[in-house]
């Protein structure tokens, strides 16, 4: 009887989200084909403000088996359908970018055409009239309707939910090792890593190495130095400082992006408590003045110290380097801004796992991971620049900055095409929904010059009918659903946590 193949040794550096979503994802599905190995250190702190997600964790979760409603109390989450931006395009603005959809699209052309041509046919309802998630977020509302009718996401505690996926992959096989990283060890021939030496002397040794260490990326770019492109010229915010606070009423069903004349501030309600931060541009405000402004501006008194979190917008050049994958904050970082930090470590692991290397490691293999993993994070680049090139607003230097800085040519096309035509073309899986682009692009002042020629087939008494009814049927729908407070404590309610 011959030997049974030694499993492939895959060692996770840094736990965290990042670490824990790796070491659960690959335990549970790779099972006996792998032995996965993750060290951190309890000494070492994490970021542990991605508290907003987006629509595709729902799908991780599932592919890992978590029941929603366990998951949700385990990590103290409330549902959130979307993002109310105050103050982006002028001050005195809001809209919001909802996870839904707006009206009803035709395969020739997305719904707001339709909107376009009815308001020259006198119908004046806003475009957020049509959209479901949009209609429930304004008045706090939220079920789980048949047949997944709404698109949601989740807004939790990121350390809650990595001591979940803990639990989990250890019962899956996975072995934590406490330690710090004390050097990495090469291969004296082919150049890889070799081992992990802690700082006891420990040597972790394996075939495979996820750096999941943060910003200071101590595998991929320490070790390998696989290169970073900064992008700060584009998104200028270099700095942010969190707190947390106590509910100081019940918790709505949307995440907050309040601009300031330096960059935003957010506010994210947990079942018990919020999450509260200020992100800025320190070349156009202290980091004093950013805390006084932050603590100003919160509801409730602080929980927590302020955390400072220093950072550079950019993406590492190859995200896989010889035998060593950046997964989550050493791969890159974008500006939390849309709440995609989650949504990329999920992205590296799955893309990952299906990459799996049978043996040797393919150079087309990492080749191709390397290029999904640059278009997502430029995909995801453009649609935050969106934010900042696209306002009305002067006030400020950084406004001002913002308002006139060239753009990438990607995003520029899409700006233009939109303003012409109405029209939104997504490439490559895009991230961002053609109604995404459609929300923000109008919320932040652009009104198409044109629509597509189809929505004028239509005669009035047509129109009229489907605008009617997508509005009614929006309307009725949201009148059905319970207060999203009430529904979280009945669904997933969580035990309040013991004071500190």
């Amino acid at each position: 009887m011959s030997a049974q193949p030694r499993p492939r040794r895959v060692v996770v550096a840094g736990g965290g989200s990042a670490g824990w979503m790796a070491a659960a994802a690959i335990a549970r599905t790779m099972g006996r084909t792998v032995s996965v190995t993750l060290v951190e250190s309890d000494a070492i702190g994490t970021i542990g403000v991605g508290e907003s997600t987006i629509p595709p964790l729902i799908t991780f979760n599932r592919l890992l088996g978590i029941n929603e409603a366990t998951f949700m109390r385990a990590t103290q989450a409330t549902f959130k359908l979307g993002i109310l931006f105050d103050d982006w395009k002028e001050k005195g603005s809001r809209y919001f970018h909802s996870f839904g959809l707006t009206g009803t699209d035709h395969w020739s052309a997305g719904f707001q055409h339709f909107w376009l041509h009815g308001r020259t046919r006198g119908h004046d309802a806003p475009y957020d009239d049509y959209c479901l998630e949009l209609a429930a977020a304004m008045q706090s509302r939220f079920a789980h309707l048949p047949g997944d009718a709404v698109n949601y996401a989740y807004q939790l505690d990121s350390t809650l939910y990595a001591r979940f996926l803990r639990e989990m992959a250890e019962g899956d096989g996975a072995t934590r090792i406490e330690g710090r990283i004390a050097r990495v060890d090469l291969d004296g021939e082919r150049g890889d890593i070799a081992a992990l030496v802690l700082e006891d002397g420990t040597r972790v040794e394996g075939d495979l190495f996820l750096d999941c260490t943060g910003f200071r990326a101590l595998l991929i770019e320490g070790a390998l130095h696989a290169g970073f492109d900064n992008w700060t010229h584009w998104l200028p915010c270099d700095a942010a400082i969190a707190v947390q606070t106590p509910n100081v009423r019940a918790p709505v069903p949307y995440t907050r992006a309040m601009a300031h004349d330096a960059g935003w501030q957010w506010r994210i309600p947990l079942q018990h408590r919020t999450g509260n931060g200020i992100v800025y541009c320190s070349r156009y405000l202290s980091q004093d003045a950013a805390l006084e402004r932050l603590l100003g501006n919160v509801e409730g008194e602080p929980l927590t110290k302020p955390n400072v979190i220093r950072f550079t917008t950019g993406a590492r050049r190859r995200q896989w380097h010889r035998n060593c994958v950046a997964i989550g904050l050493s791969g890159g970082f974008m500006e939390p801004l849309e709440s995609t930090s989650l949504h990329l470590i999920q992205r590296a692991i799955i893309r990952l796992i299906r990459l799996f290397p049978h043996g040797e490691i393919s150079a087309r293999d990492v080749a191709e991971f390397n290029d999904q993993q640059m278009t997502d994070m430029e995909q995801i680049r453009d649609f935050l620049i969106l934010h900042y090139k696209v306002t009305e607003r002067g006030d400020s230097a950084f406004w001002r900055f913002c308002r006139d800085m060239a753009v990438p040519e990607t995003l520029s096309h899409k700006i233009e095409l939109f303003r012409e035509t109405g029209r939104v073309f997504r490439r490559n899986e895009e991230l961002f929904a053609e109604n995404s682009w459609v929300q923000v692009m109008m919320g932040q002042g652009i009104t198409p010059r044109s629509y597509h020629p189809i929505a004028a087939k239509l005669r009035d008494d047509e129109l009229d009918k489907m605008l009617t009814g997508l509005r009614d049927t929006v309307a009725h729908s949201v009148d059905s659903m319970p207060e999203h407070a009430a529904y979280v404590a009945r669904y997933c309610g969580a035990a309040r946590p013991a004071a500190a």
